[in-house]
Parts: structure tokens; sequence; C-alpha cells
């Protein structure tokens, strides 16, 4: 099962960074154009709910299945039907305290299967056109 993995680190502390990102209903800090809602009116921090994102013709829904204020993290899945050509995708989004520095220490990844010869595509997409971009629009939102 391919990983895509991306990390980087961020000036401010990681009491910030998550308080920016925490809300799962809240994606304006990524810099996607897009319309974001929890569908049947569930908590942006609730396990088990399901973010619609609507950005232009494009329909994605994304599944919370899990949420840690103490770890500074959360866990998803893409719900079908997926807008890549990809199964069982699960992402987690973490920021640990760089404790020698009061930085933050932030990793995105996922997990996912594809077929054997787009697993470098894929790979590649979620951590350059993904993870990286929406990690720098973080970064230019808290700045």
């Amino acid at each position: 099962m391919p990983k895509a993995y991306y990390s980087t680190v961020f000036d401010q502390t990681a009491d910030d960074v998550w308080k920016a990102i925490r809300a799962f209903d809240h994606y304006a800090w990524a810099g996607v154009v897009s319309e974001v809602s929890m569908e049947d009116g569930k908590a942006g921090d609730a396990v088990g709910g399901v973010r619609r994102i609507v950005s232009g013709q494009h329909l994605m829904r994304q599944r919370l299945v899990a949420h840690s204020d103490a770890e500074r993290s959360y866990t998803y899945d893409l719900c079908e039907p997926s807008p890549y050509p990809v199964r069982d995708y699960h992402a987690t989004l973490r920021v640990t305290p760089i404790t020698d520095s009061g930085r933050a220490f932030v990793e995105w990844w996922a997990t996912f299967d594809c077929a054997d010869h787009e697993r470098q595509r894929w790979t590649d997409h979620f951590e350059r056109n993904g993870f990286a971009v929406w990690l720098e629009s973080l970064r230019s939102y808290l700045g």
C-alpha cells in the first residue's frame, strides 16, 4: 500500500497551528476556494462526521475517523465516490511541538491503494500537489 508523506516546520507554536486547523469543517487555511460544511449538522470535531467540500463543479466528501486535541491530530477517510482513482484512502494530519525552539513540526500522510502502475503518480500527487501546497497555504494563513 503506497504512503504519501510530507512534513515541514512552522515558526508558530504547535498550539497555535493546531488552533488554526483543528476544526474539520474549517478549511480556509488550506487555500482551496471552496464551500465546506459538515453533513447532518455534525460539529467540526465530531468523529464520524462527514466534511463536504464543493469546489467549482467538484465534490469531495471526507469522514473524520479520529480527532485528538491531546495529540493535535485528526485522521480522515475519503468517502465514495472518490475524486481520485484510489481506494481505501486514509490520511492523518498531526502537529507536534519542537521543544527546544517552541516551533511546530507538522506532518501529513496518507495511505491508499491504486493500480500498481499508478502508485508513484498518486504518491507524488498527494505529497507535492496536495499536502505541500496546503501546508504552504497554512503558513501564509498563519502569517
